[in-house]
């Protein structure tokens, strides 16, 4: 008899949670597991990928931190769906569903913390702690952030870490003049991005002042920023501030990602903290090299001098002077490029990521 698992998240925006979700849900072995999903605040982009997989959701609408009627309609949908399983993604999601399965008699419960989390408070922490009590376990995506939790007092025996997975990308179908003549730019240029939220945690600015550093020894360079965030009037009056508009573009959100990550020179990843970053993960996977801040999670992916180059957070002179080694040496870049496409194969896969995720829900579910 099949095993009716529910995912619970907060949003399917464009972001690596909810894409490791889709991942997840879509890859389950239908034989064996009747996936459901339920988002707790709103849907996005990522509702298309559940519905060519043919899972099916529900929105449940919340629209406050502390909203009572969601929680009574959440409550609700698990008492219809009665899962076997409930697994939350992320901090409102941990919350809000594992109280709603609890009530609901649901005893396996699997919380997921998807990233280092700095921004916590005493009482988010304490939360956090006992919602790890009540699950049969928590489910991390790296050892950084296995870490930071056992550091906050989650015990160590319920964390389980899965890392992401990833698949590697298609042929891309425009040609990189193609793509550089649709953003308006010339084609003999090198190409950086930047790829993420507009946000305070991916210190965009070190970016923009990098570009602005690497500009006085090479002219060809330009800074492609892919994202939108409430950073984003501000970020931009910096790069004009510092008169460097000719050299940073931003792109604004874009669904186009997967096209335009295989024409990168570069992917710079500025983060203060992350997880296991998606966006890394991908550029890995489509062979093109990467520049990142040396915190946990990153340095899970990214072996300096071996599939990328670590920088320290804030060395905005550092990520100039990696960039330019690697576009003045195609034949470093290209060795950097294949070893991070094939550790990301061995290593970061799809299946590897929906292996585990089975073999912990045949553990639990007995």
């Amino acid at each position: 008899m099949k095993k009716r698992v529910l995912h619970i998240i907060p949003t399917l925006d464009r972001a690596g949670a909810e894409k490791q979700l889709c991942l997840l849900a879509a890859g389950l072995p239908r034989d064996e597991f009747d996936v459901r999903v339920c988002v707790l605040t709103r849907g996005g982009p990522r509702e298309a990928e559940l519905a060519e997989a043919g899972i099916p959701y529900a929105i449940i609408g919340k629209r406050w931190k502390l909203d009572p009627q969601a929680f009574w309609r959440l409550k609700q949908h698990v008492a219809r769906l009665r899962p076997d399983l409930v697994h939350t993604w992320m901090f409102a999601a941990n919350a809000y569903g594992g109280a709603a399965a609890w009530a609901c008699g649901i005893r396996c419960l699997v919380a997921g913390q998807r990233c280092v989390d700095p921004w916590k408070s005493r009482l988010q922490l304490a939360i956090d702690r006992a919602i790890a009590r009540r699950c049969r376990c928590v489910v991390v995506n790296s050892e950084g952030v296995r870490e930071f939790y056992v550091h906050r007092g989650v015990p160590d025996d319920k964390l389980r870490v899965i890392p992401n997975g990833v698949g590697l990308p298609a042929p891309p179908t425009a040609t990189r003049r193609q793509v550089l003549a649709e953003l308006g730019l010339p084609p003999a240029i090198r190409v950086i991005g930047l790829i993420g939220r507009l946000w305070p945690q991916k210190r965009v600015k070190d970016a923009i002042w990098a570009a602005d550093l690497l500009k006085v020894i090479r002219d060809d360079a330009h800074l492609l920023i892919v994202g939108d965030g409430p950073q984003r009037d501000q970020l931009r009056r910096f790069r004009d501030n510092v008169r460097i508009a000719d050299k940073v573009h931003f792109l604004g959100e874009r669904g186009d990602v997967a096209q335009l990550l295989p024409h990168l020179d570069l992917l710079w990843s500025t983060s203060g903290y992350e997880g296991h970053s998606n966006v890394i993960l991908e550029a890995m996977a489509a062979g093109v090299p990467v520049v990142a801040t040396d915190i946990p999670g990153t340095r899970e992916l990214v072996v300096h001098d071996v599939t990328g180059c670590l920088v320290p957070i804030g060395d905005r002179a550092g990520f100039a002077k990696h960039a330019e080694k690697l576009l003045s040496d195609p034949a470093l870049a290209g060795r950097l490029a294949a070893a991070a496409r094939e550790r990301v194969a061995r290593e970061f896969s799809v299946a590897k990521m929906i292996q585990r995720h089975v073999a912990l829900y045949r553990e639990l579910l007995g």
